[in-house]
C-alpha cells in the first residue's frame, strides 16, 4: 500500500472516531462512525486482507450502523442539557490515553532486529488435515482466508453467532415499544 494511502485512511479513522466522541449528535456521531469503518476498511484492503476489508463495509458500515441509526431515529431523541465538566473523569480519560500512547511509543520504537518470518504453512496443514480440500490448499502454499473464516465462525462460533443476533433483535423491538409507549 502506498504510503499516502496508508496515511489517508488512518487519519479518516482516526477523525472518525475522534467526531464520534466530539460530537453532541447521536445521528451525526453515527455517520461518523461509518466514516471510521470506511477508513478501517481501507486499511484491512491495503493490507491485502479483500475478505475483511469488504466484511467490514458490508456487515459494520452497511447493516450494523444502518440498525443504530434507525434505532437513534426511532428513539426521538431530546437536545442534551448542558453539563458541567467534572474533574476527575477528565483526568482519569487523560491518564488513560497518556498510558496508551506512551505504550504505543515504546511498541513502535522498538524494531525487530530480523524480518517476520513468513507463514509456516505446512504445520497449518497438519492442523487442518481432518477438513476435505483445505489441507490440500495449504500444503500448494495457498492461504486460504475466506475457508478458514467460514469454518472457523460457522463450527466453533455458531451459537455466539446466534446469540448475538437475537440480542440485536431483541434491542430492536425494545425499541419500537419504547417509543410507541412514549407518544401514546
Amino acid at each position: 500500500m502506498p504510503l499516502v494511502f496508508f496515511w489517508t485512511f488512518a487519519l479518516l479513522m482516526l477523525l472518525g472516531g475522534l467526531a464520534v466522541i466530539v460530537l453532541p449528535n447521536p445521528v451525526a456521531s453515527a455517520l461518523a462512525m461509518v466514516a471510521s469503518f470506511v477508513g478501517l476498511a481501507g486499511l484491512f484492503i491495503g493490507l491485502n486482507a479483500f475478505f475483511v476489508g469488504i466484511m467490514q463495509i458490508l456487515v459494520y458500515a452497511g447493516a450494523i450502523m444502518v440498525l443504530f441509526l434507525f434505532i437513534i431515529m426511532l428513539l426521538d431523541l431530546k437536545t442534551e442539557q448542558k453539563r458541567t465538566p467534572r474533574l476527575v473523569p477528565a483526568i482519569g480519560g487523560l491518564g488513560i490515553v497518556l498510558a496508551f500512547t506512551i505504550q504505543l511509543i515504546g511498541i513502535l520504537g522498538h524494531s525487530p532486529d530480523k524480518a517476520a518470518e513468513p507463514l509456516d504453512l505446512t504445520a497449518a496443514a497438519a492442523h487442518y488435515a481432518e477438513s476435505p480440500g483445505l489441507s490440500e490448499k495449504l500444503q500448494a502454499g495457498h492461504l486460504p482466508d475466506v475457508n478458514l473464516v467460514g469454518q472457523v465462525a460457522f463450527t466453533g462460533y455458531n451459537l455466539p453467532l446466534q446469540i448475538i443476533g437475537v440480542l440485536l433483535l431483541v434491542a430492536t423491538v425494545g425499541v419500537v415499544v419504547l417509543s410507541k409507549r412514549q407518544s401514546v
